[in-house]
């Protein structure tokens, strides 16, 4: 008999990383589906592939081709806005994500979640859907005041962003995902009777669901799944 307490879920993300929008968009879509405690938990993109050791797919040219084709086809698939940035190389490792993830982690420690989702999205959007900048101060100040912020609210989370204990807030949950043995994102952690199940990817919730003893319904559990 499936236990009635709640599995807690954690996603470790990065807002460079496109392929973690789609698991960002489809665990929230579940949260009132499966029987899950939802915690995001983001984090540094590039401090992961670093102390993992591992190579962006940008730097492989035949992985950053296939990525532009697969993002096209998965943004139907998956029922999110994805449209690649004109110059992707230039969005995801020559500008980064350091300003915009700490911006979201002053978001999560003074607003809680229903911001930090709402300002996460947007971001996201920003970059992996109209092809604009996260890096610079009004960037973040419009996506913070399109997530529902205040322009007080902002300003003063665009100062907490830039103050130590959110540098170390973000560099502490950056190397919590590195414990986990991540060595990208989406890195989703699900603690299971005591254990923590590591699941790296957008493409492993069928896995997951049977880890957690629930059912997998498709990216959009809100619309019936098409008969063969």
């Amino acid at each position: 008999m499936m236990s009635s307490s709640k599995k807690v879920v954690e996603l470790f993300y990065d807002v460079v990383s496109p392929y973690t929008w789609l698991a960002f968009e489809v665990l929230c879509r579940y949260r009132s589906v499966w029987n899950i405690e939802l915690k995001f938990k983001p984090a540094y993109l590039g401090g992961v592939m670093h102390g993992s050791g591992n190579r962006p797919p940008g730097l492989v040219p035949n992985k950053f081709l296939y990525m532009s084709t697969d993002l096209t086809r998965l943004s139907g698939y998956f029922g999110v806005p994805l449209s690649p940035p004109s110059n992707p190389f230039e969005a995801m490792f020559e500008k980064g994500s350091l300003n915009a993830m700490r911006f979201v982690t002053a978001v999560a420690e003074r607003e809680g979640d229903v911001q930090v989702e709402r300002v996460t999205r947007e971001l996201w959007k920003r970059i992996w859907s109209t092809d604009q900048d996260i890096t610079q101060p009004a960037s973040l100040t419009e996506a913070g005041l399109k997530a529902g912020l205040s322009a007080d609210q902002v300003e003063e989370l665009l100062t907490l962003a830039k103050s130590q204990p959110i540098k170390d807030k973000l560099k502490s949950v950056t190397n919590e995902a590195l414990q986990h043995k991540a060595f990208g994102f989406p890195c989703i952690v699900c603690h299971v009777n005591g254990k923590a199940e590591v699941f790296f990817g957008s493409d492993r919730f069928e896995l997951m669901a049977h880890c957690i003893g629930e059912k997998w319904s498709g990216p959009q559990p809100d619309k019936p799944t098409a008969k063969m």
